[in-house]
Protein backbone atom coordinates (compact mmCIF):
# COMPACT_ATOMS: atom_id res chain seq x y z
CA UNK A 1 0.00 0.00 0.00
CA UNK A 2 1.66 3.07 -1.05
CA UNK A 3 1.27 6.54 0.95
CA UNK A 4 -1.83 8.36 0.88
CA UNK A 5 -3.19 12.40 0.56
CA UNK A 6 -5.77 13.28 2.21
CA UNK A 7 -8.63 14.33 0.48
CA UNK A 8 -8.97 17.54 1.95
CA UNK A 9 -6.22 19.65 1.81
CA UNK A 10 -5.03 22.63 3.90
CA UNK A 11 -6.81 24.84 1.74
CA UNK A 12 -9.68 23.51 2.38
CA UNK A 13 -9.80 23.08 5.34
CA UNK A 14 -8.96 26.91 5.82
CA UNK A 15 -12.18 27.97 3.40
CA UNK A 16 -14.92 25.71 4.24
CA UNK A 17 -17.76 27.60 6.49
CA UNK A 18 -17.95 26.07 10.19
CA UNK A 19 -21.38 25.81 11.56
CA UNK A 20 -22.70 27.32 15.16
CA UNK A 21 -20.26 30.39 14.99
CA UNK A 22 -19.00 31.23 17.94
CA UNK A 23 -19.92 34.43 19.77
CA UNK A 24 -16.96 36.25 20.63
CA UNK A 25 -13.05 36.65 18.60
CA UNK A 26 -11.00 34.65 20.90
CA UNK A 27 -10.00 31.62 20.02
CA UNK A 28 -11.87 28.37 21.29
CA UNK A 29 -11.02 24.69 21.82
CA UNK A 30 -14.48 23.72 20.56
CA UNK A 31 -18.11 24.32 22.68
CA UNK A 32 -17.00 22.86 25.80
CA UNK A 33 -15.91 25.13 28.94
CA UNK A 34 -12.42 26.67 29.26
CA UNK A 35 -9.76 24.29 28.58
CA UNK A 36 -8.87 22.58 32.47
CA UNK A 37 -5.30 22.83 33.99
CA UNK A 38 -4.82 19.00 33.68
CA UNK A 39 -1.52 17.98 34.57
CA UNK A 40 0.66 16.66 31.62
CA UNK A 41 0.88 13.18 31.13
CA UNK A 42 3.00 13.21 28.41
CA UNK A 43 4.06 9.79 26.39
CA UNK A 44 2.26 7.46 27.96
CA UNK A 45 0.94 6.44 24.65
CA UNK A 46 3.86 6.37 23.04
CA UNK A 47 5.28 4.34 25.47
CA UNK A 48 2.15 1.90 25.43
CA UNK A 49 2.65 1.35 22.03
CA UNK A 50 6.34 1.58 21.52
CA UNK A 51 6.22 -1.42 24.13
CA UNK A 52 3.53 -3.72 22.26
CA UNK A 53 4.25 -3.15 19.17
CA UNK A 54 8.12 -3.50 19.27
CA UNK A 55 7.82 -6.38 21.67
CA UNK A 56 8.46 -9.38 19.12
CA UNK A 57 7.96 -11.51 16.56
CA UNK A 58 8.00 -14.94 17.85
CA UNK A 59 5.40 -14.36 20.75
CA UNK A 60 3.62 -11.60 18.44
CA UNK A 61 0.51 -14.03 18.18
CA UNK A 62 0.04 -14.82 21.32
CA UNK A 63 0.56 -10.84 22.29
CA UNK A 64 -2.08 -9.78 19.96
CA UNK A 65 -4.84 -12.20 21.19
CA UNK A 66 -4.43 -10.78 24.30
CA UNK A 67 -4.51 -7.45 22.89
CA UNK A 68 -7.53 -7.75 21.13
CA UNK A 69 -9.27 -9.08 24.06
CA UNK A 70 -8.86 -6.25 26.02
CA UNK A 71 -9.34 -3.56 23.91
CA UNK A 72 -12.28 -1.15 23.33
CA UNK A 73 -12.89 0.08 19.78
CA UNK A 74 -13.77 3.70 18.52
CA UNK A 75 -14.69 4.85 14.93
CA UNK A 76 -11.49 5.80 13.13
CA UNK A 77 -12.72 9.25 11.39
CA UNK A 78 -15.41 11.39 13.01
CA UNK A 79 -14.42 14.33 10.61
CA UNK A 80 -17.56 15.18 8.60
CA UNK A 81 -16.20 14.99 5.08
CA UNK A 82 -13.07 13.86 5.55
CA UNK A 83 -12.22 10.73 3.86
CA UNK A 84 -10.67 7.76 5.92
CA UNK A 85 -7.62 5.25 4.59
CA UNK A 86 -10.37 2.38 3.90
CA UNK A 87 -7.92 -0.01 5.00
CA UNK A 88 -8.94 -3.68 5.59
CA UNK A 89 -5.91 -5.37 6.92
CA UNK A 90 -2.49 -3.67 6.90
CA UNK A 91 0.29 -5.24 4.63
CA UNK A 92 3.90 -5.88 5.13
CA UNK A 93 4.62 -2.98 3.34
CA UNK A 94 3.41 0.33 2.05
CA UNK A 95 3.34 3.31 4.28
CA UNK A 96 1.46 3.46 7.38
CA UNK A 97 0.48 6.15 10.09
CA UNK A 98 -0.91 6.11 13.16
CA UNK A 99 -1.78 8.08 16.10
CA UNK A 100 -1.44 7.55 19.36
CA UNK A 101 -3.16 9.65 21.47
CA UNK A 102 -3.26 10.08 25.65
CA UNK A 103 -6.21 11.10 27.56
CA UNK A 104 -6.23 12.44 30.56
CA UNK A 105 -9.47 11.95 31.62
CA UNK A 106 -9.84 10.89 35.72
CA UNK A 107 -12.83 8.75 34.97
CA UNK A 108 -12.45 5.68 36.43
CA UNK A 109 -9.22 3.58 37.66
CA UNK A 110 -7.58 7.30 36.77
CA UNK A 111 -9.64 9.02 39.42
CA UNK A 112 -6.67 9.33 41.77
CA UNK A 113 -5.31 11.79 40.10
CA UNK A 114 -7.59 14.32 40.11
CA UNK A 115 -11.33 14.98 39.53
CA UNK A 116 -14.04 14.84 36.69
CA UNK A 117 -13.60 18.73 37.43
CA UNK A 118 -10.38 18.26 35.93
CA UNK A 119 -11.13 16.08 32.94
CA UNK A 120 -13.86 13.98 32.66
CA UNK A 121 -15.78 11.64 29.35
CA UNK A 122 -13.17 11.17 26.95
CA UNK A 123 -11.07 14.39 28.14
CA UNK A 124 -7.97 16.04 26.35
CA UNK A 125 -5.34 14.33 24.42
CA UNK A 126 -2.57 15.93 26.43
CA UNK A 127 -0.33 13.20 24.49
CA UNK A 128 -0.05 13.50 20.57
CA UNK A 129 2.02 11.60 18.81
CA UNK A 130 2.10 10.45 14.66
CA UNK A 131 4.16 7.54 14.10
CA UNK A 132 4.69 6.74 10.84
CA UNK A 133 6.20 3.76 9.32
CA UNK A 134 8.29 3.61 5.84
CA UNK A 135 7.15 1.63 3.15
CA UNK A 136 10.07 0.02 2.98
CA UNK A 137 10.32 -0.96 6.93
CA UNK A 138 13.46 1.30 7.09
CA UNK A 139 12.73 3.84 9.48
CA UNK A 140 10.10 5.05 11.68
CA UNK A 141 9.52 8.80 12.35
CA UNK A 142 7.39 9.74 15.99
CA UNK A 143 6.38 13.18 15.27
CA UNK A 144 5.17 14.95 18.86
CA UNK A 145 2.34 17.31 18.57
CA UNK A 146 2.05 20.13 20.84
CA UNK A 147 -1.22 20.22 23.30
CA UNK A 148 -1.64 23.93 22.90
CA UNK A 149 -1.04 23.86 19.41
CA UNK A 150 -3.59 26.15 17.90
CA UNK A 151 -5.49 24.56 14.07
CA UNK A 152 -8.59 24.22 12.61
CA UNK A 153 -10.97 22.26 13.59
CA UNK A 154 -13.02 20.16 11.47
CA UNK A 155 -16.83 19.39 12.00
CA UNK A 156 -17.09 15.70 13.68
CA UNK A 157 -19.62 12.92 14.20
CA UNK A 158 -19.63 12.18 18.46
CA UNK A 159 -17.95 8.50 18.72
CA UNK A 160 -21.51 7.64 20.62
CA UNK A 161 -24.11 9.34 17.82
CA UNK A 162 -25.79 12.05 18.18
CA UNK A 163 -25.71 15.70 16.54
CA UNK A 164 -22.60 16.64 14.62
CA UNK A 165 -20.50 19.01 16.77
CA UNK A 166 -19.37 21.93 14.94
CA UNK A 167 -15.95 22.98 14.48
CA UNK A 168 -13.28 25.92 15.03
CA UNK A 169 -11.30 27.98 12.34
CA UNK A 170 -8.88 28.40 15.05
CA UNK A 171 -9.00 25.76 18.12
CA UNK A 172 -6.58 23.82 20.03
CA UNK A 173 -5.70 20.65 18.98
CA UNK A 174 -5.78 18.63 22.16
CA UNK A 175 -9.75 19.26 22.58
CA UNK A 176 -10.68 17.54 19.65
CA UNK A 177 -10.53 14.59 21.69
CA UNK A 178 -13.39 16.00 23.75
CA UNK A 179 -15.61 14.71 20.38
CA UNK A 180 -13.77 11.16 20.06
CA UNK A 181 -10.44 10.29 19.07
CA UNK A 182 -11.58 10.35 15.08
CA UNK A 183 -12.06 13.80 15.40
CA UNK A 184 -8.33 14.02 16.54
CA UNK A 185 -7.79 11.92 13.70
CA UNK A 186 -9.81 13.81 11.27
CA UNK A 187 -7.92 17.37 12.22
CA UNK A 188 -4.29 15.86 12.11
CA UNK A 189 -5.05 14.50 8.54
CA UNK A 190 -6.40 18.03 7.07
CA UNK A 191 -3.22 19.67 9.11
CA UNK A 192 -0.55 17.38 7.49
CA UNK A 193 -2.35 16.11 4.10
CA UNK A 194 -2.13 12.33 4.91
CA UNK A 195 -4.60 9.95 5.72
CA UNK A 196 -3.85 8.50 9.11
CA UNK A 197 -4.72 5.00 9.22
CA UNK A 198 -5.22 3.57 12.76
CA UNK A 199 -5.19 5.59 15.72
CA UNK A 200 -4.66 3.87 19.66
CA UNK A 201 -5.80 6.13 22.69
CA UNK A 202 -4.33 4.97 25.99
CA UNK A 203 -5.57 5.98 29.66
CA UNK A 204 -4.19 7.86 32.30
CA UNK A 205 -2.45 4.66 34.49
CA UNK A 206 -1.29 2.98 31.65
CA UNK A 207 2.41 4.50 31.62
CA UNK A 208 2.50 3.59 35.71
CA UNK A 209 1.77 -0.10 35.15
CA UNK A 210 3.66 -0.67 32.29
CA UNK A 211 6.75 0.93 33.70
CA UNK A 212 6.08 -1.64 36.60
CA UNK A 213 6.29 -4.40 34.05
CA UNK A 214 9.11 -3.30 32.88
CA UNK A 215 10.74 -3.30 36.30
CA UNK A 216 11.98 0.20 35.80
CA UNK A 217 13.37 2.87 33.08
CA UNK A 218 16.52 4.37 33.41
CA UNK A 219 16.69 8.22 33.61
CA UNK A 220 19.52 11.13 34.29
CA UNK A 221 19.39 14.31 34.97
CA UNK A 222 22.21 16.92 36.02
CA UNK A 223 21.01 18.10 39.18
CA UNK A 224 18.48 17.15 42.16
CA UNK A 225 15.35 18.02 42.00
CA UNK A 226 12.03 17.99 43.44
CA UNK A 227 8.69 18.94 41.97
CA UNK A 228 7.03 20.09 44.94
CA UNK A 229 3.93 22.07 42.98
CA UNK A 230 3.52 19.82 40.53
CA UNK A 231 3.52 16.29 40.10
CA UNK A 232 5.57 15.48 42.87
CA UNK A 233 8.67 13.83 40.96
CA UNK A 234 11.50 14.04 43.44
CA UNK A 235 14.83 12.68 41.92
CA UNK A 236 18.85 12.76 42.64
CA UNK A 237 21.19 13.90 40.60
CA UNK A 238 22.88 11.20 38.19
CA UNK A 239 20.94 8.02 37.12
CA UNK A 240 17.84 6.61 38.28
CA UNK A 241 15.56 4.16 37.79
CA UNK A 242 11.93 5.00 37.69
CA UNK A 243 8.49 3.03 37.99
CA UNK A 244 5.10 2.90 38.96
CA UNK A 245 4.35 6.12 40.57
CA UNK A 246 7.63 7.49 40.49
CA UNK A 247 7.40 7.10 36.21
CA UNK A 248 4.12 8.33 36.06
CA UNK A 249 5.28 11.72 37.77
CA UNK A 250 8.11 11.94 35.58
CA UNK A 251 5.91 11.78 32.73
CA UNK A 252 3.38 13.98 34.45
CA UNK A 253 5.63 16.82 35.26
CA UNK A 254 5.72 20.29 33.41
CA UNK A 255 7.76 22.15 34.32
CA UNK A 256 10.81 20.02 35.88
CA UNK A 257 13.19 20.43 33.19
CA UNK A 258 14.75 23.05 30.68
CA UNK A 259 13.13 26.27 30.59
CA UNK A 260 10.20 24.40 31.66
CA UNK A 261 8.61 24.89 27.70
CA UNK A 262 6.38 23.17 26.43
CA UNK A 263 8.92 22.10 24.00
CA UNK A 264 11.10 21.10 27.32
CA UNK A 265 8.59 18.63 27.99
CA UNK A 266 8.13 17.03 24.61
CA UNK A 267 12.23 16.41 24.49
CA UNK A 268 11.69 14.74 28.48
CA UNK A 269 8.98 12.44 27.08
CA UNK A 270 10.66 11.27 24.14
CA UNK A 271 14.02 11.30 26.46
CA UNK A 272 12.09 8.62 28.52
CA UNK A 273 10.21 6.78 25.53
CA UNK A 274 13.86 6.07 23.92
CA UNK A 275 14.91 4.65 26.94
CA UNK A 276 12.28 2.73 27.07
CA UNK A 277 12.72 1.03 24.16
CA UNK A 278 16.21 -0.03 24.82
CA UNK A 279 15.31 -1.42 27.07
CA UNK A 280 12.79 -3.48 25.77
CA UNK A 281 15.59 -4.35 23.29
CA UNK A 282 18.67 -5.16 25.12
CA UNK A 283 17.00 -7.31 28.12
CA UNK A 284 15.30 -9.82 25.79
CA UNK A 285 11.84 -9.07 25.84
CA UNK A 286 11.05 -10.12 22.77
CA UNK A 287 12.00 -13.47 23.36
CA UNK A 288 11.04 -13.92 26.85
CA UNK A 289 7.36 -15.32 26.55
CA UNK A 290 6.26 -14.23 29.99
CA UNK A 291 7.12 -11.08 30.03
CA UNK A 292 5.75 -10.32 26.46
CA UNK A 293 2.13 -11.74 27.78
CA UNK A 294 2.61 -9.65 31.00
CA UNK A 295 3.21 -6.13 28.92
CA UNK A 296 0.38 -7.13 26.69
CA UNK A 297 -1.91 -7.49 29.88
CA UNK A 298 -1.32 -4.33 31.32
CA UNK A 299 -1.29 -1.92 28.18
CA UNK A 300 -4.46 -3.45 26.15
CA UNK A 301 -6.50 -3.00 29.39
CA UNK A 302 -5.82 0.89 28.70
CA UNK A 303 -6.02 0.88 25.20
CA UNK A 304 -9.04 2.57 22.68
CA UNK A 305 -8.37 1.40 18.82
CA UNK A 306 -10.28 1.71 16.17
CA UNK A 307 -12.12 -1.20 14.50
CA UNK A 308 -9.58 -1.68 11.67
CA UNK A 309 -6.64 -2.66 13.62
CA UNK A 310 -8.51 -4.47 16.49
CA UNK A 311 -7.95 -7.98 14.64
CA UNK A 312 -4.89 -9.76 14.36
CA UNK A 313 -3.50 -10.61 11.02
CA UNK A 314 -3.39 -6.44 11.46
CA UNK A 315 -1.12 -6.37 15.23
CA UNK A 316 0.85 -8.48 14.25
CA UNK A 317 1.91 -7.62 10.99
CA UNK A 318 2.92 -4.35 12.79
CA UNK A 319 4.74 -6.02 15.25
CA UNK A 320 6.79 -7.98 12.33
CA UNK A 321 7.11 -4.19 10.23
CA UNK A 322 8.61 -2.53 13.63
CA UNK A 323 10.58 -5.40 14.64
CA UNK A 324 12.79 -4.86 11.36
CA UNK A 325 14.11 -1.73 11.92
CA UNK A 326 17.18 -0.37 13.53
CA UNK A 327 16.77 1.73 16.41
CA UNK A 328 19.21 4.47 14.92
CA UNK A 329 16.26 5.05 12.33
CA UNK A 330 13.82 5.57 14.62
CA UNK A 331 13.35 9.33 14.70
CA UNK A 332 11.82 11.36 17.54
CA UNK A 333 10.62 14.88 15.98
CA UNK A 334 8.40 17.65 17.44
CA UNK A 335 6.56 19.62 14.90
CA UNK A 336 8.35 23.04 14.05
CA UNK A 337 6.59 25.65 15.89
CA UNK A 338 6.17 29.25 17.50
CA UNK A 339 4.13 31.11 19.50
CA UNK A 340 0.84 31.82 18.79
CA UNK A 341 -0.02 35.63 17.40
CA UNK A 342 -2.99 36.17 19.27
CA UNK A 343 -2.02 34.03 22.46
CA UNK A 344 1.54 34.11 23.74
CA UNK A 345 0.40 31.06 25.94
CA UNK A 346 -0.18 28.90 22.89
CA UNK A 347 1.43 28.23 19.79
CA UNK A 348 0.80 27.86 16.03
CA UNK A 349 2.86 25.69 13.21
CA UNK A 350 6.11 27.85 11.82
CA UNK A 351 5.99 27.82 7.98
CA UNK A 352 7.61 26.85 5.90
CA UNK A 353 9.11 24.61 8.18
CA UNK A 354 6.32 23.08 9.22
CA UNK A 355 4.39 22.54 5.69
CA UNK A 356 8.05 20.92 4.47
CA UNK A 357 7.90 18.23 7.21
CA UNK A 358 4.63 17.29 6.33
CA UNK A 359 5.97 17.32 2.89
CA UNK A 360 8.53 14.92 3.73
CA UNK A 361 6.30 12.30 5.15
CA UNK A 362 4.16 12.64 2.31
CA UNK A 363 6.85 11.32 0.29
CA UNK A 364 7.89 9.10 2.29
CA UNK A 365 11.71 10.52 2.78
CA UNK A 366 13.87 9.27 5.52
CA UNK A 367 14.83 11.38 8.31
CA UNK A 368 17.89 9.34 9.79
CA UNK A 369 20.19 6.84 8.04
CA UNK A 370 19.62 5.21 4.19
CA UNK A 371 16.15 4.07 3.02
CA UNK A 372 16.66 0.56 1.60
CA UNK A 373 13.69 1.16 -0.55
CA UNK A 374 14.02 0.38 -4.58
CA UNK A 375 13.94 4.29 -6.30
CA UNK A 376 10.25 4.70 -8.06
CA UNK A 377 9.28 6.13 -11.11
CA UNK A 378 7.89 9.50 -9.86
CA UNK A 379 8.04 10.34 -5.51
CA UNK A 380 4.74 11.48 -6.07
CA UNK A 381 3.43 7.88 -6.36
CA UNK A 382 4.17 6.95 -2.97
CA UNK A 383 2.39 10.52 -1.61
CA UNK A 384 -1.06 9.45 -3.03
CA UNK A 385 -1.13 5.92 -3.54
CA UNK A 386 -3.10 6.82 -6.91
CA UNK A 387 0.22 6.89 -9.60
CA UNK A 388 -2.83 8.73 -12.08
CA UNK A 389 -3.05 11.90 -9.99
CA UNK A 390 0.51 11.53 -8.70
CA UNK A 391 2.16 11.81 -12.20
CA UNK A 392 3.05 15.14 -12.84
CA UNK A 393 0.49 16.55 -15.60
CA UNK A 394 1.90 16.31 -19.59
CA UNK A 395 1.80 19.04 -21.83
CA UNK A 396 -0.46 18.94 -24.88
CA UNK A 397 1.63 18.82 -28.07
CA UNK A 398 -0.91 20.09 -29.56
CA UNK A 399 -0.82 24.24 -30.30
CA UNK A 400 -3.88 25.27 -27.52
CA UNK A 401 -7.12 26.95 -28.91
CA UNK A 402 -6.64 29.95 -26.57
CA UNK A 403 -4.04 32.66 -26.35
CA UNK A 404 -2.25 32.23 -23.69
CA UNK A 405 -0.98 36.30 -22.94
CA UNK A 406 -4.43 36.67 -22.58
CA UNK A 407 -5.94 33.93 -19.65
CA UNK A 408 -5.94 35.24 -15.90
CA UNK A 409 -3.65 33.22 -14.33
CA UNK A 410 -2.28 34.58 -10.60
CA UNK A 411 -0.04 33.07 -8.61
CA UNK A 412 -0.57 33.41 -4.43
CA UNK A 413 2.46 33.31 -2.12
CA UNK A 414 1.30 30.60 0.65
CA UNK A 415 4.53 28.89 1.10
CA UNK A 416 5.62 31.56 4.13
CA UNK A 417 9.06 32.23 2.26
CA UNK A 418 9.27 36.29 1.38
CA UNK A 419 9.60 37.22 -2.65
CA UNK A 420 8.24 33.76 -3.43
CA UNK A 421 6.50 34.41 -6.59
CA UNK A 422 8.38 36.30 -8.30
CA UNK A 423 10.67 33.44 -10.44
CA UNK A 424 7.42 31.39 -10.81
CA UNK A 425 6.04 34.36 -12.52
CA UNK A 426 8.88 34.73 -14.48
CA UNK A 427 8.29 31.13 -15.42
CA UNK A 428 4.87 31.85 -16.50
CA UNK A 429 5.38 34.61 -18.61
CA UNK A 430 8.69 32.19 -20.55
CA UNK A 431 5.73 30.03 -20.95
CA UNK A 432 3.38 32.34 -22.56
CA UNK A 433 1.20 33.44 -19.84
CA UNK A 434 2.41 36.97 -19.89
CA UNK A 435 -0.71 38.40 -18.18
CA UNK A 436 0.26 36.30 -14.83
CA UNK A 437 -0.23 38.69 -11.93
CA UNK A 438 0.84 38.25 -8.78
CA UNK A 439 -1.86 38.08 -5.98
CA UNK A 440 -0.08 38.46 -3.18
CA UNK A 441 1.09 37.20 0.29
CA UNK A 442 -1.93 34.95 2.06
CA UNK A 443 -1.91 32.53 4.77
CA UNK A 444 0.60 29.48 4.30
CA UNK A 445 -0.67 26.33 3.32
CA UNK A 446 0.84 22.93 3.23
CA UNK A 447 0.26 22.03 -0.65
CA UNK A 448 0.63 23.37 -3.64
CA UNK A 449 -2.25 23.74 -5.86
CA UNK A 450 -4.01 25.00 -9.12
CA UNK A 451 -7.45 26.08 -8.93
CA UNK A 452 -9.47 26.95 -12.02
CA UNK A 453 -12.95 28.30 -12.43
CA UNK A 454 -15.52 27.85 -15.31
CA UNK A 455 -13.72 26.84 -18.54
CA UNK A 456 -10.36 27.15 -17.05
CA UNK A 457 -9.50 23.11 -17.29
CA UNK A 458 -7.46 23.12 -20.14
CA UNK A 459 -5.38 26.23 -19.17
CA UNK A 460 -5.19 24.99 -15.41
CA UNK A 461 -3.65 21.66 -16.86
CA UNK A 462 -1.15 24.14 -19.06
CA UNK A 463 -0.04 25.77 -16.08
CA UNK A 464 0.63 23.26 -13.43
CA UNK A 465 2.56 21.11 -16.88
CA UNK A 466 4.82 24.32 -16.78
CA UNK A 467 5.88 23.46 -13.41
CA UNK A 468 5.67 19.69 -13.43
CA UNK A 469 3.06 19.59 -10.83
CA UNK A 470 1.10 16.63 -10.34
CA UNK A 471 -2.91 15.98 -11.45
CA UNK A 472 -3.94 15.77 -8.08
CA UNK A 473 -2.81 19.53 -7.63
CA UNK A 474 -5.64 20.44 -10.41
CA UNK A 475 -8.85 21.26 -9.12
CA UNK A 476 -12.00 23.16 -9.72
CA UNK A 477 -13.40 25.70 -7.50
CA UNK A 478 -16.21 27.84 -8.89
CA UNK A 479 -15.54 30.63 -6.42
CA UNK A 480 -12.86 32.14 -8.70
CA UNK A 481 -12.21 33.43 -12.12
CA UNK A 482 -9.46 31.98 -14.50
CA UNK A 483 -6.67 30.23 -12.46
CA UNK A 484 -5.09 30.64 -9.62
CA UNK A 485 -1.60 28.94 -9.08
CA UNK A 486 -1.71 28.66 -4.75
CA UNK A 487 2.10 27.76 -4.13
CA UNK A 488 2.46 26.16 -0.66
CA UNK A 489 5.24 24.99 1.90
CA UNK A 490 5.43 22.19 0.17
CA UNK A 491 7.60 23.68 -2.70
CA UNK A 492 9.82 26.75 -1.62
CA UNK A 493 12.15 27.06 -3.98
CA UNK A 494 12.59 26.60 -8.13
CA UNK A 495 10.48 26.28 -10.63
CA UNK A 496 10.04 22.57 -11.13
CA UNK A 497 7.69 20.89 -8.30
CA UNK A 498 8.95 17.95 -6.64
CA UNK A 499 12.31 18.38 -4.64
CA UNK A 500 11.61 17.70 -0.96
CA UNK A 501 13.14 20.26 1.68
CA UNK A 502 13.58 18.45 5.02
CA UNK A 503 14.41 21.34 7.90
CA UNK A 504 17.15 21.79 8.51
CA UNK A 505 17.96 19.81 12.93
CA UNK A 506 14.21 18.41 12.33
CA UNK A 507 15.14 15.21 14.72
CA UNK A 508 15.52 15.50 18.42
CA UNK A 509 16.43 12.52 18.73
CA UNK A 510 16.64 8.81 17.71
CA UNK A 511 15.52 5.45 19.97
CA UNK A 512 19.75 4.17 19.73
CA UNK A 513 20.64 7.75 21.78
CA UNK A 514 21.57 7.50 25.38
CA UNK A 515 20.56 10.30 25.92
CA UNK A 516 22.86 12.10 28.79
CA UNK A 517 21.17 13.60 31.32
CA UNK A 518 17.92 16.10 31.51
CA UNK A 519 18.83 19.26 32.16
CA UNK A 520 17.19 20.49 35.23
CA UNK A 521 14.68 23.74 36.04
CA UNK A 522 16.97 25.50 38.56
CA UNK A 523 13.75 26.63 40.27
CA UNK A 524 13.35 22.80 41.02
CA UNK A 525 16.49 22.18 42.15
CA UNK A 526 16.30 20.22 45.48
CA UNK A 527 17.10 21.01 48.06
CA UNK A 528 17.23 24.76 47.51
CA UNK A 529 16.06 26.10 44.14
CA UNK A 530 18.35 28.67 42.68
CA UNK A 531 16.74 31.87 42.59
CA UNK A 532 18.19 35.31 40.50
Amino acid sequence: MGRRRAEKGAVEAANTPRGGAHSDNEPVGRHFRPRAKAPLWLRITALSLAAVLVLGVGAAGLLVFKLQNNVTTSPLNAGVGNKSSGQSQIEDTGSLQVLILGTDTRDGANSAYGTEEDSTGEGNSDVMLLMDISADNSHVSVTSFPRDLMVPIPDCKPADGGDTVAGSPAGQLNTALQVGPGCTVAAINDLTGLTIDHFMLADFTAVKELSNALGGVEVCVDHALYDTDGSGLKLDAGKSLVQGEQALAFVRTRHAFGDASDLARIKAQQYFLGSMVRKVKSEGTLTNLPRLYNLADVVTKNLTIDEGLANIPSMVTIANRLAKIDLANVAFVTVPYEEYVADNARVQLKEPEAGQYFAALREGTALTGTSTAAPTDSASTAASGTPSDAAPVVPTTEAPVYDKAIQSVSVANASAVVGRSIELLQALSTAGFTGAWQAGDVPAVNETQVLYGADMADVAADVAAVFNLPASAVKSDPTITGVSLVVGTDWVSGTAFGAVVVPPDIVASTADDSGGCLTVNPLKYFPTPFVE
